[in-house]
């Protein structure tokens, strides 16, 4: 097989293309999230401290500026973004999976390859 063929056979397979959707769900939904943090979140944040940023906070040591605030600003945007992410996505989606098992579970099992020979052996003997 050509190498061009393969490589066309792997592009065109369900894999890549599956990675491509679910990388750009992913982006889409990131920025959805950070919308949600940096618009309705970080608002909420400010009301005890009276800005939607800890940029103002500045440590300063020897003439040179420790930028703590907005390492802490960062740091509230990524828990809340993954917050975020976690419930109304991973929770959901887990949910989603637990209760499909159980309808999986909850499903009568048929009979064994061991029973459905024994039936058959029985219906044969007794012709």
């Amino acid at each position: 097989m050509s190498m061009r063929k393969e490589f066309q056979e792997f592009i065109a397979g369900g894999n890549v293309v599956d990675i491509a959707v679910g990388f750009v769900m992913g982006a889409i939904f990131t920025t959805l999230i950070t919308s949600f943090v940096d618009t309705i979140i970080m608002p909420i944040v400010a009301i005890p401290f009276g800005e939607p940023s800890f940029d103002t906070i500045i440590w300063t040591v020897n003439d040179s500026q420790i930028l703590v605030g907005s390492f802490l600003t960062a740091l509230v945007a990524f828990l809340l973004t993954a917050l975020g992410l976690f419930f109304f996505f991973v929770k959901p989606i887990n949910l989603y999976r637990q209760r499909t098992a159980k309808a999986v579970e909850e499903e009568p099992a048929g009979p064994t390859e061991v029973e459905l020979l024994t039936q058959i052996r029985d219906s044969l003997r007794d012709r």
